[in-house]
């Protein structure tokens, strides 16, 4: 019996959709909800709050049905993006809202305010109302309201979104604390892929209201399914066939070139390969080195993206994407158009995909 369980649920409200979405969780989880914009990451959450009722499919928390509670029987908190706090209220009256509701004795609504507020370095902001406080501030806020109440599970809607690189780094590293503070178990949407390596164990991709594949983040993202899960995550796809296998590697032919692979594969078989843009190194000229995989190609283009540069390299007619720091940009004086050499580990071409064998292989 898992801690909460979600079975076949289906749901269709004004274009959003659950279909028989079935997963669950163990308690402790850090489940992060991915998938594009519209799939019904959010609809599912306040499916499992109680905000709609599921037209098929139940929900189970500890074994026990909740489908028919209403949200205030489910012991479930939920935080926005939005944060959604009482501006009449001060930080301590809009964090003491829902608490006194369970906790009649007022020394421990205080004690119970003064621990969360500590964990989450807000305990000098009890008496300011929200118009006062900064993005980052607002979030901790929000967060403390729903995790004084020690909910069962609690449900964040894309939380840090709205909020700069540096506050989401610190949010992240203050949740985590909270979250192992409280033993909370978490389903969190998400769009940012950072949310998911600080602090997710399970990750849970989302499409036309269907689970299009699940598993801890590594196997995710390093082995994702074919075709759009792939796409959605930004990993490289190869598609090639085997030519042979040497010792341990299986050596694939991709365009004439061979591209080498820790996973095994039999001869003939057409097979896809996921390589994460992380796991690659570019270089001006071909270099000695551990890694088996040294592609020759041109730079088509370059994205800055943060504290990162995305580089686009075509290899014959694939194109692949490569993530490097600013700096190693500017060493390696990149521009399109310019000669460049992928080169990455046969351990990090990963065969997510194979079809048959030719029967005319010799």
């Amino acid at each position: 019996m898992s801690f909460l369980e979600i079975r076949d649920l289906c749901l269709d409200v004004g274009g959003f959709e659950l279909n028989n979405v079935d997963f669950r969780a163990e308690k402790g989880d850090y489940v992060a909800l991915i998938g594009p914009s519209g799939s019904g990451k959010t609809l599912l959450l306040e499916t499992i709050i109680g905000f709609y009722a599921p037209e098929k499919g139940k929900i189970l928390l500890e074994g026990g049905e909740i489908t028919a509670f209403s949200p205030d029987k489910r012991q479930i908190s939920i935080v926005y993006q939005d944060h959604m706090l009482f501006p009449h209220m001060n930080v301590f009256e809009n964090i003491a809202y829902a608490l006194r509701k369970k906790l009649r004795n007022e020394k421990q609504v205080e004690a119970e305010i003064r621990q969360i507020t500590e964990i989450l370095g807000i305990g000098g902001l009890l008496h300011r109302k929200p118009a006062t406080l900064s993005g980052g501030e607002k979030q901790r806020v929000a967060l403390a309201r729903s995790l004084v109440v020690r909910p069962k599970l609690l449900l964040l809607d894309e939380p840090f979104s709205a909020l700069d690189t540096r506050t989401r780094e610190k949010l992240r590293g203050l949740l985590k604390k909270a979250i192992h503070e409280y033993r909370t178990t978490v389903l969190h949407v998400t769009h940012d892929f950072e949310d998911i390596w600080m602090l997710a164990n399970r990750v849970i991709v989302i499409r036309k209201g269907e689970v299009m594949q699940e598993g801890d983040p590594d196997t995710v993202f390093r082995r994702p399914s074919p075709d759009f899960v792939a796409e959605f995550l930004g990993t490289n796809v190869i598609k090639g066939e085997v030519k042979s296998r040497r010792g341990k590697l299986t050596v694939l032919e991709v365009e004439g070139l061979e591209v080498y692979s820790a996973d095994l594969a039999e001869p003939g078989e057409k097979v896809t390969v996921s390589v994460r843009p992380e796991e690659i190194i570019l270089a001006r000229t071909a270099v000695e080195s551990s890694a088996r995989n040294t592609l020759r190609g041109k730079v088509s283009g370059i994205l800055k993206k943060e504290h990162l540069v995305v580089v686009e390299v075509v290899i014959g007619s694939t194109e692949i994407k490569v993530v490097i720091t600013p700096t190693s940009c500017e060493i390696l004086d990149l521009e399109p158009g310019r000669e460049i050499y992928a080169i990455f580990k046969a351990s990090n071409a990963r065969i997510i995909s194979r079809t048959g064998i030719r029967t005319d292989w010799k």
